[in-house]
């Protein structure tokens, strides 16, 4: 696991949540927090699986959906059907590759403070906010300049 503390604060957040703090739930969380490609439930799956054979996919998709209603982990922009899931809940914005759908965080003070206009603040609830950018990946990119496309697109 990339931080140890990581796994310290989702037991916190468990037990604030009233949530048993089991062995599949931890083992879905580490997976999770060391991916930071925005995967998918069937990504997260096809992984864990390989350590815990026991484990189905239907666990494996309702507990990242209860993390993330929970507030443990968030919800990842998706141009596809599969949502995809995001372990990073601090302030940070995503570029999204129109190309090959890859997901990459950044971040930025000045986003990060972007006022929310008041016909939004009047008629809806905010939780949060967040920029996001499309464009091509530095893969994308190069791979574009080779085909001398100038939009991504074929």
């Amino acid at each position: 696991m990339k931080n140890k503390s990581a796994l310290e604060s989702f037991k916190q957040k468990c037990r604030d949540s009233n949530l048993r703090i089991t062995p599949q739930r931890i083992a879905i969380f580490q997976e999770l927090v060391n991916d930071y490609s925005h995967p998918c439930a069937d990504d997260v799956y096809r992984k864990i699986v390989k350590k815990n054979p026991n484990i189905s996919f239907d666990t494996v998709n309702r507990t990242l959906l209860l993390f993330a209603n929970q507030g443990m982990i968030k919800f990842a922009e998706s141009y596809g059907k599969t949502k995809r899931f995001d372990p990073d809940v601090e302030s940070h914005h995503h570029l999204c590759c129109i190309r090959c759908g890859r997901i990459i965080d950044f971040y930025n003070k000045e986003y990060d403070e972007i006022k929310i206009p008041n016909s939004i603040k009047n008629k809806y609830t905010v939780f949060g906010k967040r920029v996001v950018i499309e464009g091509l990946c530095d893969k994308c990119k190069t791979k574009n300049k080779v085909k001398g496309n100038s939009y991504g697109t074929e």
